[in-house]
């Protein structure tokens, strides 16, 4: 047959037939263990993702009771879980650049201590780094009596009050009045997860800017531009073809990282799963709704990356 001397076509063939493999082994797997739990008495399903939850969530969006059902309840865990995994990725950018710039940097002190902060908490467990956020936060700060304000803020056991549309936070007996508070769970996870990745950033925007050749540096220095300059306007830009790639495994880590979140009691798409199975039995069915976000999230993450890596690109002409 002259089509199957075609390249192209052959590998989409066998593609085809791995794909349908794949599929017959999971729907196998799938009849085994549905099979499995009929034996033993197990309920199956996803209709108790419209039964009531029965347990409140800590913190939520747009508000959860307990009344509501367990779709809800996955719904506000997801959003938790998002809230995190967006502002990480923007505050790590953001540091993991100036870390990575700094080893540039002509001041020793400065090199330093970005190579310093890079080998420090790139080799410490996230987890032990959350934890140690967390006892930080909950221990050691004031109660919200004791605590003074800086610049309009409280920082307490109880979180992080912030003013809020010009509603400013003040003391009022034992706690805070007005603005709005970010709790301590929610700053231990914060924290853990953007100095952890900005270290990996660190390191890949520096490998980034060292892949540019040195004399476009010299050059730009030769056409009057400063040191800060040349980075801004030359170097970074060029780098950028090597950095996102890597960039995007990070952004990708960042979020599934944040499942360690039950670690520190933050409420997340995770944390919220396992309370479901301890109460509903349905451990295949919730950690199926897991794997399902978190793919769909990391999907998301990459297709958004690599149209930006396209657009990115140097283009010859």
């Amino acid at each position: 047959m002259s089509f199957w001397r075609n390249q192209k076509i052959r590998g989409w063939l066998y593609q085809l037939a791995a794909l349908l493999l794949v599929v017959l082994c999971v729907a196998i797997l799938a009849d085994n263990t549905l099979e499995n739990m009929r034996t033993r008495g197990i309920q199956s399903g996803f209709g108790f993702l419209l039964q009531p939850a029965g347990f409140d969530i800590s913190e939520s969006l747009f508000g959860f009771e307990s009344t509501q059902p367990y779709w809800k309840a996955f719904l506000t865990g997801l959003g938790n879980t998002l809230k995190v995994a967006l502002i990480g990725i923007i505050l790590t950018t953001i540091l993991g650049v100036l870390l990575g710039v700094g080893r540039f940097s002509q001041n020793i002190l400065i090199r330093g201590l970005c190579l310093m902060y890079v080998e420090i908490f790139r080799n410490i467990p996230l987890l032990l780094q959350l934890l140690m956020w967390y006892l930080l936060l909950v221990e050691f700060l004031p109660t919200a009596r004791e605590a003074d304000p800086f610049l309009g803020m409280f920082l307490t056991k109880t979180g992080l009050t912030l003013p809020w549309f010009g509603d400013m936070p003040v003391k009022a007996g034992f706690g805070i009045k007005g603005g709005i508070n970010v709790s301590p769970e929610f700053l231990a996870l914060l924290l853990g997860l953007v100095i952890y990745t900005a270290s990996y950033i660190a390191e890949i925007v520096r490998s980034g800017i060292a892949s540019v050749s040195r004399g476009q540096h010299e050059a730009a220095l030769a056409l009057g531009l400063s040191r800060g300059q040349a980075m801004r306007l030359i170097q970074l830009p060029q780098a950028l073809r090597v950095i996102i790639p890597p960039l995007t495994n990070q952004y990708l880590n960042l979020t599934k990282n944040s499942s360690l979140a039950v670690a520190v009691g933050y409420p997340d798409l995770v944390s919220i799963a396992n309370t479901s199975i301890n109460q509903t039995g349905r451990a295949v069915e919730c950690i199926a709704v897991i794997m399902a976000v978190y793919l769909t999230l990391s999907l998301l993450t990459s297709v958004l990356m690599n149209a930006y890596n396209r657009r990115a690109a140097i283009k010859e002409r």
